[in-house]
């Protein structure tokens, strides 16, 4: 972890929810880019993402030599029994994501 993120202390989101929003304002981000948005490695930025492209709430699709994201707005948030039932596009509604970006 950078010393930025380290000096704010908890978060109210974590890295993967902070990932996942960074990709859904941009689809054609680098990895570079989110790591350095959110203050962490671009190895943990690349972690973050397989562990959301293995649970099937982003996809990737090569583009040249760049990727663009797409986020599956009707995936589960699964990883807690208390999100059973809930959807990644609700979170990104709640997290009052602008619509115009939400969709891209």
């Amino acid at each position: 972890m950078s010393s930025s993120a380290s000096s704010r202390g908890w978060q109210f989101v974590t890295n993967h929810t902070q990932v996942l929003l960074s990709i859904a304002r941009n689809p054609n981000i680098r990895l570079r880019d989110v790591a350095q948005e959110i203050g962490i490695t671009e190895r943990a930025a690349q972690r973050i993402l397989a562990d959301l492209v293995d649970a099937g709430i982003v996809e990737s699709e090569r583009h040249g030599r760049r990727n663009r994201y797409r986020i599956n707005h009707e995936a589960e948030m699964l990883r807690h029994p208390a999100q059973d039932g809930y959807l990644i596009g609700g979170l990104l509604k709640l997290l009052r994501l602008p619509k115009r970006a939400e969709r891209a």
